[in-house]
């Protein structure tokens, strides 16, 4: 693998601002008057995979330069107003499986600290926040197509809000930051944490039987190559304007409410309403369809890892 950077402690655990962050432990902990508790008991245990987190740690990677899938989508979520479950209680991946958790809507991909995560299609940033309770430092990027993906745990964001990226392009730096890295080292191996968003849900990129993939190659992702076709010019997902609107006049948390008035620009507005109704969905009484219209599954998406150092995906049980 090519050389990584090196990221400071604050990076890779994204702990600054430390008051700030401690209040968002706290949010964790016990919840607020719009947020539940998140929930943890003795299955937590079977997210942890030690062996696999210490070598992931050191730096190491497997040499056939493919990358262990750490936790998978649950395709049986816990109802979000029961709180964020890191339980196994109810649990099923796309090949009906258990490698995930109650609350998971993401894909981890266990890379080392430092790693270059890349954009997994054409698109724009349109969003870049930290948040300690909810996955660290995160990078938002609209593909259009009502197809969103971020990218979580990073350690140092690479790009700027409202930048246009390329298949393909350097994004940010992997890490571990966010609350259950922090609280979890080392048993909690080191990955970024992936969410694709289709029409404001989360879904997962693999598919089931009879489902399309979200992956260009199906169900075996692989890095952008530069010998593939060009992609068509990235057209922004048309958002609707009147159901943004809409989505934050429901909001019961009158801070919250105020915050995502106030932002300028329809495309930022929209994505950062639609992260709060993904991220934090009790504090909404309705959930409007944001977009203009609804947008089937086709593959699109590449592995967001460059091709140098990787050239694909093996799962934890191979």
């Amino acid at each position: 693998m090519s050389q990584r950077r090196n990221l400071s402690f604050d990076e890779l655990f994204g702990l600054a601002p430390p008051r700030r962050r401690f209040e968002e432990f706290l949010l964790m902990l016990r919840g607020d008057p719009y947020t539940p508790p998140s929930r943890f008991g003795p299955s937590s245990i079977n997210i942890l995979a030690g062996s696999l987190s210490l070598r992931t740690w050191l730096g190491k990677t497997r040499p056939d330069r493919r990358i262990p899938l750490y936790n998978l989508f649950n395709h049986t979520q816990t109802p979000p107003r029961e709180g964020w479950s890191v339980r196994v209680t109810n649990v099923e991946d796309f090949r009906g499986g258990a490698n995930t958790y109650d609350s998971h809507n993401g894909t981890d991909f266990a890379v080392p600290p430092g790693t270059v995560v890349v954009t997994a299609a054409p698109g724009k940033v349109l969003r870049i926040s930290s948040e300690f309770n909810r996955g660290g430092l995160k990078v938002f990027i609209d593909h259009g197509r009502g197809l969103m993906t971020t990218s979580n745990h990073l350690g140092r964001a690479l790009v700027q809000v409202g930048d246009i990226v390329e298949r393909g392009q350097p994004i940010a730096l992997s890490g571990a930051s966010g609350v259950d890295m922090f609280f979890a080292f080392p048993w909690n191996c080191p990955h970024v944490h992936y969410n694709v968003w289709l029409n404001g849900e989360p879904v997962d990129p693999f598919a089931r039987a009879g489902e399309a993939s979200l992956w260009r190659c199906h169900n075996n992702p692989r890095p952008h190559s530069s010998s593939a076709p060009d992609d068509a010019p990235f057209e922004p997902s048309p958002w609707d304007a009147d159901a943004v609107d809409d989505a934050i006049e429901s909001c019961v948390d009158p801070e919250l409410r105020r915050q995502l008035r106030s932002l300028r620009g329809l495309d930022f507005r929209a994505a950062s309403t639609l992260f709060a109704l993904n991220y934090y969905p009790t504090r909404f009484q309705e959930r409007p369809l944001l977009y203009k219209d609804r947008f089937p599954r086709i593959p699109y998406l590449d592995l967001p890892f460059r091709a140098e150092d990787f050239q694909g995906v093996v799962h934890r049980d191979r």
